[in-house]
């Protein structure tokens, strides 16, 4: 199913499709952040990363709990823009050879990740409120707020130091 395609007719339609691209977006992540704690070479990074695997679990949890919520089945959707997200994070990292710099990158990478997932969960929140749905707007904006401040962190380990290491 596109994303304007002819199954979606109704902003409820349009929820339960971001809903599976966004499942479907956790489900690649939980994938790919092994790869990125085994890469990273910074403490900090490898404890954050790894701290943020156990959330994006929980993220799973709260997604299924919310179709659960709505009445809706509990499916992924292909979401190429996570996959494109991935797919630079492995190229960029395949690139660097000093592992400093390699730092400076997965950070950026886990940064764009963070991006995409902020965009899609405040999607979510505005449009379950506009759905009346204030129950499963509340159970996304735990996930919300947890993908904003792993960015923060995210923010914090680049210019408290990885950054600089890298220069």
């Amino acid at each position: 199913m596109g994303l304007f395609s002819k199954d979606i007719k109704t902003l409820d339609d349009l929820f339960v499709h971001q809903l599976q691209d966004v499942y479907y977006a956790e489900k690649q992540i939980l994938s790919a952040l092994p790869k990125m704690i085994e890469k990273a070479t910074s403490p900090q990074l490898k404890q954050g990363l790894q701290s943020h695997y156990g959330e994006t679990e929980e993220h799973v949890r709260r997604l299924e709990q919310v179709f659960q919520m709505h009445g809706a089945e509990i499916k992924a959707v292909k979401c190429p823009a996570i996959n494109g997200i991935i797919e630079e994070a492995n190229d960029v990292a395949g690139d660097v050879d000093d592992k400093k710099v390699l730092d400076a990158a997965i950070i950026a990478s886990a940064q764009a990740v963070e991006h995409y997932e902020m965009t899609r969960y405040g999607t979510l929140v505005a449009w379950a409120r506009q759905l009346g749905r204030n129950d499963c707007a509340t159970v996304l904006e735990k996930t919300l707020a947890e993908e904003k401040a792993a960015d923060r962190k995210l923010n914090t380990l680049a210019e408290g130091g990885v950054n600089q290491q890298a220069a």
